[in-house]
C-alpha cells in the first residue's frame, strides 16, 4: 500500500490510520510525514503502534519526510534511506518473503520540475535489479506516459499545467520519471492488473484529488504508483485505488493496493 497523507495528517491523524487500519498492509509507503520525525519520531512511532507496523522513516533534504512500514513479525533483512538529495526522500527496506527477498523502495519525488524528477527516478532505477524481486512505492508526482492527459491538462490551472508539461516542447505531458523507472525494468501494476481484468470496471482510474481533501494543483491525476520488477507483476492479483468513506477527508491522495501472491513472514 502507498498513501501520501498530506502535510503529517495534521488535525486528520486519526482519519489516516482508520483508512489504513482497513486495508491491514504487510507493506505501507508513507508520503509527506510532516513533522514526524520531531521528539525522537514520536508521530511516527505512534501511527505505526496503532496499525501494529515497525516504522523505517528517511528524513528529507528539502521537503517532507518518507517511510516504508512493515507488518511485524517480518523479517526485515536490512533498511536504509537513499543518501541522495532528492526534494523528499527515499527509503529501502528488504523483506523476507516465502518467495525469497523482496526489496521494497518507497519515494516521492518532486512536485515541481520534470528535470528534477527525472534525476530523482535514475537514482532510484540505479537500485533496482530486473532479475529479482523488487517493489517502488509513492507519490511519482508524475504523469504515466501511456495514456491522454489532454483533458486533465486542461482542467488544471496554468500555474500547475507547467509542473506536468515539458517546456517549448509544444505542451507534451513530462513523463520522463515514469520512462526512465520503466527501462529499468519496473512495471506498472496498476496496467498489469487493468490488462487481466483485475479491476471493477468502475475503479477510479486516478489518485488525486479526493472529493474533500482539497488539492486544486490536481485534476482527477493517477499520481501515486506502485511499480514492481517482472517477478514481482507476474504475482499481482489486484490493484485498488481506495476510495469512499473517510478516504475522502484523510487526505488530498487516494491510498493505493496492490494484492501479491507472496507472503511476507520471519527469517
Amino acid at each position: 500500500m502507498t498513501y501520501n497523507i498530506k502535510t503529517g495528517g495534521h488535525g486528520r491523524l486519526d482519519l489516516v490510520t482508520r483508512v489504513i487500519a482497513r486495508q491491514r498492509p504487510d507493506v505501507l509507503a508513507l508520503q509527506e510525514l510532516q513533522s514526524f520525525e520531531r521528539r525522537g519520531n514520536g508521530l511516527m512511532r505512534r501511527l505505526a503502534d496503532d496499525i501494529g507496523m515497525h516504522p523505517f522513516l528517511a528524513r528529507s533534504w528539502f521537503g517532507q519526510p518518507v517511510a516504508v512500514l512493515v507488518r511485524e513479525p517480518a523479517a526485515v533483512i536490512s533498511a536504509a534511506p537513499v543518501r541522495l538529495p532528492f526534494h523528499h526522500a527515499a527509503e529501502q527496506v528488504v523483506v523476507n518473503t516465502d518467495r525469497g527477498r523482496l526489496a521494497v523502495i518507497g519515494t516521492h519525488l518532486c512536485p515541481y520540475s520534470g528535470r528534477r524528477r527525472r534525476w530523482e527516478a535514475r537514482w532510484l532505477a540505479a537500485r533496482v535489479d530486473p532479475a529479482h524481486m523488487a517493489l517502488l512505492l509513492g507519490d511519482l508526482n508524475t504523469l504515466d506516459p501511456w495514456t491522454d492527459h489532454a483533458e486533465r491538462l486542461r482542467g488544471l490551472p496554468e500555474r500547475f499545467r507547467s509542473r506536468h508539461v515539458m517546456a517549448g516542447k509544444g505542451g507534451e505531458v513530462d513523463s520522463r520519471a515514469i520512462r526512465v523507472l520503466a527501462a529499468a525494468g519496473l512495471v506498472d501494476l496498476y496496467r498489469v492488473a487493468r490488462a487481466d481484468g483485475r479491476m471493477d470496471a468502475g475503479e477510479k482510474d486516478y489518485t488525486a484529488p479526493t472529493e474533500h481533501g482539497g488539492g486544486q494543483e490536481f485534476s482527477r491525476m493517477r499520481l501515486d504508483y506502485i511499480l514492481g520488477t517482472a517477478p514481482v507483476a507476474t504475482l499481482t492479483r489486484s490493484l485498488l485505488v481506495v476510495s469512499g468513506g473517510e478516504t475522502e477527508y484523510a487526505s488530498d491522495h487516494y491510498p493505493v493496493v496492490a494484492v501479491l501472491d507472496l507472503e511476507v513472514r520471519p527469517r
